[in-house]
C-alpha cells in the first residue's frame, strides 16, 4: 500500500506542477491585459468545465499536460474583433517573453520550495553538493580487512590519529590539499589517497582560512572489486587520514534559503548536463528494452519517476521523492525553455532584432514570421519527442530503474 501511496502521491505532484505552470501563462497573461479564452489541466475528453468572467476552466480525463489558450498567440492565429485589441502578437516583446517563460519559471519557484522545505526539515543530501565539510574527526586511523572493521575501528595506544593530531576539527571545510582546490568531498578523498606522509591543507573555519599540516598514513581497505562486483572484496592500500563527511547537511528556517538556493544552483548544473548528455544515453534505453541491464543514469518517463517515487515512499526515504520532485521541475522548466516556450521566444525576439536593424536601414518593420513554414521543424520534434518517450516508458515498464 505504501508503494501505491507513493506512486500516486508523486503523479499527483507531477499534474499539480503541471497544472501550476500553466496557471504561470495565465496569470501573468491576464496581468498584463491579454485576453485568456482557455485554461484546462489535461488533455483528452472533457470531465467539466466552468466559466468564470471571460476563461473558460476545466479538466480532462487525461492528467498529463495542459494548456493555456490566449487569444492571438501569434499574428497568424484567428481572433475575434472583440479579441483583436487584446491579441498577445499586439503586445510588447518583453511582456510576451515573460508570459510565455513564466510556465517554465514556475517550475523553478516550484522546485526551489520543495528544496527550501527539505532543507529547513529534513536537511539537503550532501551527496549531491559534496561540500567538503567534516562532520567527525577519528581517534584513530587503523588498517581493515572487512566492512565491520572499517565502520567500527577499535583504536589502541599507538594508533596513528592524523586529522586529529594535525588540528582538523568538525565543521572545517577542506578547500585544498597540496595547494589543489578541493571542491567537493570525492575530490579530497582522491587526492589523500594517492598520499603519503606530512600533507599540506587549507580549511576554512568560521570564514577563515587556516593552514594546517597533517600526515597522511597509509592503510588496508576492503572495497568492491569492479571486474567482479558480486564476489568477495578486494584489499588496497590507500591514503587516509580519519574524517567523515555529512551525509546530510542542515539548516535551520533562515539559513535553509541560502542552502536552498545554492542547491538549486547545483542541481541546474546538472540538468543542464543531464540534457546534454540525453542523446547519447538513448541507446542504452533502448538496450535496457531488450533485456541489457538497466542504467540507472537513463532517462526515465513520468511512469519511471512515479515508480522510484513509490519505492522512496515505501522504504521511508521522503527526503529522495521529494528531491526527486525538485529534480523533475528543474527538468521540465529547463526542458521547456528550449524547444517548446523557447522557441516562441526565440522567434518573438528575432522579430524585434529584425525590425530594430531594418530601422537602422531606413526600412519599415518587416511581418511577422510565418509559423507555417515551420510546420516541418515542428513536426520533426514531435516525432522525436513522441518516440522518446515511448522508449522511456516501455522501459520503465519492462524493465525499470530500481532503488535496491
Amino acid at each position: 500500500m505504501a508503494y501505491v501511496f507513493g506512486v500516486v502521491l508523486f503523479a499527483l505532484g507531477i499534474c499539480v506542477s503541471v497544472a501550476l505552470h500553466e496557471a504561470g501563462h495565465m496569470l501573468t497573461a491576464k496581468a498584463f491585459g491579454m485576453k485568456v479564452r482557455r485554461y484546462f489541466v489535461g488533455f483528452g475528453p472533457k470531465v467539466f468545465s466552468f466559466r468564470r468572467g471571460e476563461t473558460e476552466y476545466g479538466l480532462k480525463w487525461i492528467p498529463l499536460g495542459g494548456f493555456c489558450d490566449i487569444a492571438g498567440m501569434t499574428a497568424l492565429d484567428e481572433v475575434t474583433p472583440d479579441e483583436a485589441p487584446r491579441a498577445m502578437w499586439r503586445f510588447k516583446t518583453w511582456k510576451r517573453t515573460v508570459v510565455m517563460a513564466a510556465g517554465s519559471v514556475t517550475h523553478f519557484i516550484l522546485g526551489f520550495v520543495v528544496l527550501y522545505l527539505m532543507a529547513a526539515t529534513m536537511g539537503l543530501p550532501n551527496a549531491v553538493v559534496g561540500k567538503p565539510q567534516i562532520s567527525s574527526v577519528s581517534e584513530c586511523v587503523r588498517s581493515a580487512t572487512t566492512d565491520e572493521e572499517y565502520a567500527n575501528p577499535v583504536c589502541e595506544p599507538g594508533d596513528a590519529a592524523p586529522a586529529k593530531n594535525g588540528g582538523i576539527q568538525p565543521g572545517d571545510e577542506i578547500v585544498s590539499v597540496n595547494g589543489q582546490r578541493t571542491e567537493t568531498y570525492a575530490d579530497v578523498t582522491a587526492l589523500i589517497q594517492n598520499l603519503s606522509g606530512p600533507t599540506r591543507f587549507e580549511v576554512d573555519r568560521n570564514g577563515q582560512i587556516v593552514p594546517l599540516t597533517v600526515d597522511v598514513v597509509r592503510v588496508d581497505r576492503p572495497v568492491t572489486d569492479p571486474a567482479n562486483p558480486s564476489g568477495p572484496q578486494k584489499i588496497v592500500t590507500v591514503g587516509s587520514i580519519g574524517v567523515t563527511f555529512p551525509s546530510t547537511l542542515e539548516y535551520n528556517a533562515i539559513t535553509a534559503i541560502g542552502g536552498a538556493a545554492s542547491f538549486t544552483g547545483d542541481m541546474f548544473v546538472q540538468t543542464w548536463q543531464r540534457l546534454i548528455e540525453f542523446p547519447e544515453r538513448i541507446p542504452a534505453v533502448v538496450s535496457s528494452i531488450f533485456g541489457g541491464e538497466r542504467d540507472p543514469n537513463t532517462p526515465v518517463s513520468v511512469v519511471g519517476a512515479s515508480r522510484i517515487g513509490g519505492e522512496a515512499v515505501e522504504a521511508g526515504l521522503w527526503s529522495l521523492f521529494l528531491l526527486l520532485l525538485a529534480s523533475l521541475n528543474f527538468f521540465v522548466g529547463v526542458f521547456n525553455l528550449l524547444p517548446l516556450d523557447g522557441g516562441h521566444i526565440a522567434i518573438v525576439w528575432y522579430e524585434r532584432v529584425r525590425d530594430w536593424v531594418r530601422k537602422l536601414r531606413g526600412k519599415a518593420a518587416g511581418g511577422p514570421v510565418d509559423y507555417s513554414k515551420l510546420s516541418a521543424v515542428t513536426v520533426v520534434l514531435v516525432l522525436i519527442g513522441g518516440a522518446v518517450t515511448l522508449l522511456t516508458v516501455t522501459a520503465d515498464i519492462v524493465n525499470p530503474i530500481r532503488l535496491q
